[in-house]
């Protein structure tokens, strides 16, 4: 597809010509007993699931169609709460049942009284998944740049036929409220982490009237692309983690000086990759690695998530330096083959290459700060080579523009988190006339299920507003200890 029908159908949605055209009260959703899984079906929670048709591009009702999976999982009042509940995944490509299968706990009691939707964002899931055959340990910042090229153009060649410039989430939020609508609904209140965020956030700005509530986890602020900071970011983080090891006298007393021996073995495994064979973390049969920087690297920031992990970091990276690279390569290569089996690698591109890469400008990305991170410039420049290759999706003209929206909000970020750091849940805040931003202590990405927090989302969307939420029991929220050996922190 040229670039051309791309910004021709970018310019008819920003005019809102683009405007959903199906009558969505005439579309019922026709709800059946179903179970909804993660991707290694490990947790099945019972719901109630049905399909919504809606057009691939929603300015030819009559052309191509696809359906949104969408799944119910009723209150547990017989008399529940007129208002429910929708859960938007992050990713982008994460699907929203797999999503929800893997942390229904922590929305109980929340369902106590509303009902819970999850539809699976267009191109993902099973509501049309954009899937790719790639390789189970992929991740941008591994690839060598032909590979990644190869990768990416059999991808977009194994979708054609598909009209890969609607899987964006100017689309993807006019699907929800016909969802919405299909379903019964006046107004809802939404739930999204990581790029979830960005989705519910939009949705606020297109559909106000409909929107009780926000709750946004790991926050993106609407005005910035995704990606020039996320090395920075991440940096930071491992810097924080670091210093927390050395202000703890035990830890640092287990780990000296880990930045500088982390900055050598990068430095070791940069000028002369190791050789190491390692056990399949599931089959238990032998493989041969070849050990990179970059190996080191997306275990590392991988690692730096979420307060388990990062609980472990400091014993690994010893353990690293010490030549022991066997436990943190086999913790990159469970991780990233988790992320991989969640993600649906052709949705993420068509959010990307229209919603992040065509904002980028020179004077956003300085690549010599880049640089002196441990991640590098290897992530700006794997997702602008995407972008060369995968068609540029619709936007809505102000996709990008401050919100200053009146619907209520509550903001959760996380102390050390990596890629939505808290400064971008104070900044989004601002954009909320009726807004709290909790930061939790010592946690990483998303903190959904984070002591007291399933509690406070529920008497949040209760209340319907932020001003009178008392968030004093997020004081208690701390991280763990770090591990001192594989056997656990000290007692």
């Amino acid at each position: 597809m040229k670039n051309a029908s791309g910004w021709s159908a970018f310019a008819l949605l920003a005019s809102g010509i683009l405007s959903p055209q199906l009558d969505a009260r005439s579309a019922a959703i026709q709800l059946e007993p179903c179970r909804l899984e993660n991707s290694s079906r490990v947790n099945s929670i019972a719901a109630r699931c049905g399909y919504l048709e809606v057009p691939e591009n929603p300015g030819a009702p009559n052309g191509a169609k696809i359906r949104l999976r969408v799944a119910l999982i009723a209150a547990l009042r017989s008399q529940s709460a007129a208002e429910p509940l929708f859960i938007v995944s992050g990713g982008p490509g994460s699907a929203a049942g797999q999503f929800y299968a893997m942390v229904a706990g922590a929305f109980e009691r929340i369902r106590r009284d509303r009902d819970l939707v999850v539809v699976d964002q267009r191109g993902t899931g099973e509501s049309g998944a954009l899937d790719c055959d790639f390789p189970e340990d992929f991740d941008v910042d591994q690839l060598p740049m032909d590979r990644l090229r190869e990768l990416i153009t059999d991808c977009r060649d194994k979708l054609k036929g598909r009209q890969l410039e609607y899987y964006t989430t100017s689309v993807a939020v006019r699907d929800l409220d016909l969802v919405r609508a299909a379903l019964g609904y006046q107004r809802i209140a939404l739930y999204g982490v990581s790029y979830g965020t960005r989705v519910v956030e939009h949705y606020a700005r297109r559909f106000p009237e409909h929107t009780r509530a926000v709750i946004l986890d790991g926050v993106i602020v609407p005005e910035l692309p995704v990606g020039p900071a996320i090395a920075i970011d991440a940096q930071s983080t491992l810097n924080r983690i670091l210093a927390a090891c050395d202000r703890d006298a035990e830890c640092q007393q287990k780990f000296p000086n880990l930045a500088p021996r982390l900055a050598i073995l990068l430095d070791s495994v940069t000028r002369r990759p190791r050789a190491l064979d390692l056990p399949d973390p599931v089959t238990g049969r032998s493989e041969h690695i070849e050990v990179t920087r970059d190996y080191i690297v997306a275990a590392v920031r991988l690692l730096s998530y979420n307060s388990q992990t990062i609980a472990v970091l400091p014993l690994l990276l010893d353990e690293a330096a010490r030549n022991n690279l066997g436990p943190l390569v086999a913790q990159a290569v469970m991780t990233t083959r988790a992320l991989t089996d969640q993600l649906s690698i052709g949705m993420h591109n068509s959010v990307v290459c229209a919603e992040d890469v065509p904002f980028y400008e020179s004077g956003n990305i300085d690549r010599a700060v880049l640089a002196r991170t441990y991640i590098g410039t290897n992530q700006v420049d794997g997702l602008l080579e995407i972008c060369k290759i995968w068609p540029r999706g619709v936007v809505d003209a102000d996709f990008h523009a401050p919100l200053h929206s009146s619907v209520p909000a509550l903001l959760l970020s996380g102390e050390l988190d990596p890629v939505t750091p808290p400064a971008n849940g104070a900044a989004t805040a601002k954009e909320f006339l009726d807004s709290l931003h909790i930061i939790a202590a010592g946690q990483g990405h998303g903190q959904l299920g984070t002591g007291c927090m399933p509690r406070l989302m529920a008497q949040f969307i209760d209340a319907g507003s932020a001003r009178n939420l008392d968030a004093s029991c997020t004081r208690a929220i701390a991280g763990l200890p770090f591990f001192l050996s594989f056997s656990g922190p000290a007692p």
